[in-house]
């Protein structure tokens, strides 16, 4: 009888062995889990990316927004973009990324997006109608209106640079060092 309880010691000895190991494995494939980012997340967020908001704070309010939330995919982002020049910040984009923004509903009064890096924002501005009455001072990204040409330009001011005022944030070293690293910039 002694043997046969020294085994089952034995058997009860091994369990909690394999116990471990199995909590150990499980611990570590819920740590591996949480730390990749479901497809269409912060994963197409990475680097350079425009968002719009959560809400839809309009543009004449932004000023006194202390809070930011971002949609949870960007609008663009470095996927969508063939290239972005440095010197004009005229952003060529896939077919795909372009007839979205043809589709993008934007009052005459603007619709709020923001630059982001690594899913941080960096500055915001609005897409603004080309038809509108109103100026802005301000980034602005006029509503696209050729379906075939897939270039957007990251502009000050509207209706023309004169209604600007302040720092241009475009040249921004990180916005410009992530699109590097993603060979974007020309």
């Amino acid at each position: 009888m002694k043997k046969h309880k020294r085994s089952s010691r034995d058997w009860l000895s091994t369990l909690t062995v394999m116990g471990r190991i199995l909590l150990f494995v499980l611990v570590i494939l819920l740590a591996v889990c949480s730390c990749t980012s479901p497809k269409g997340t912060a994963s197409e967020g990475k680097g350079f990316a425009i968002y719009l908001l959560t809400q839809g704070i309009p543009v004449s309010e932004m000023p006194i927004v202390s809070h930011l939330d971002l949609a949870d995919e960007p609008l663009v982002s470095l996927k969508n973009i063939v290239s972005y020049s440095r010197e004009t910040h005229e952003i060529e984009l896939t077919a795909q990324a372009y007839q979205r923004l043809l589709e993008l509903e934007v009052p005459t009064n603007g619709k709020v997006f923001v630059v982001c890096v690594d899913h941080q924002p960096v500055y915001w501005g609005a897409f603004w109608a080309i038809y509108s009455s109103m100026s802005f001072d301000g980034v602005t990204i006029l509503t696209p209106l050729f379906p075939d040409r897939h270039t957007i330009r990251l502009e000050l001011g509207y209706p023309s640079e004169s209604f600007y005022s302040g720092e241009d944030p475009r040249p921004n070293p990180d916005i410009m060092q992530s699109l590097q690293q993603a060979g974007k910039l020309r």
